[in-house]
This record gives structure tokens, sequence and C-alpha cells, in this order.
């Protein structure tokens, strides 16, 4: 039953991702749609459950981490680095704010 509440926990946490990703880049003028969004959530869990993985918990592994998910961010979105600076920002504050009403996974959203 653990293996099912992770799944379905990944699940979440990658829905609550994805619908930030969207609106904070719309927001800030970008055109993708959803699927984009979605892609950059997935990418963004792929890098950060790497980084934790190869460095282990802390801030070196979410620094690294962080910084690869820009360059993943910055190309998939085809922008600058101080727009995917503002995007990475705002989708923190955003996704830190949804995590206290709808708690999700521990680790990188």
């Amino acid at each position: 039953m653990a293996d099912f509440s992770g799944i379905v926990g990944l699940l979440v946490a990658l829905l609550v991702s994805t619908i930030v990703i969207y609106v904070v880049t719309k927001l800030l003028g970008e055109k993708e749609g959803i699927g984009r969004a979605f892609l950059t959530a997935v990418i963004g869990t792929v890098i950060h459950g790497l980084a934790y993985w190869l460095i282990g918990t802390g801030l070196l592994a979410a620094a690294v981490g962080g910084i690869v998910w820009l360059l993943a961010l910055k190309s998939l979105y085809r922008i600058g680095w101080l727009k995917a600076i503002a995007i990475a920002v705002l989708v923190w504050i955003a996704a830190s704010v949804i995590g206290n009403f709808l708690p999700t996974l521990e680790g990188p959203l």
C-alpha cells in the first residue's frame, strides 16, 4: 500500500507543479501550453531527484538541482537567464504557499 500512496503523491505533486508552472509562465507572457508546463514539471522532478540521489540531501543538492533546472527551464521556454530566474522564484513561492494547504511529497516539488 505504501507504493500506491507514493505514486499518488507523485502524481499530485506533478499536477500541482504543472498548474503552478503554467500559471506563472502565462503571467510572464509565455505562449507555451499546459503540455510544456507538464514536461517542465517532470524534468524538474527528475533533475531534483537525481541531484538528491547523487549528492544527498542538503543545500548543495538543492543548489545543483536548482541550477540544472534553470538551464532546463531556459531551454524549454527559450528564454533568458533573468526570466528563467523570475519564473523559478515565482514557482517556488507559489509552490511553497500551496504546499501549506496541500501537502504533497517531501523533497523537491
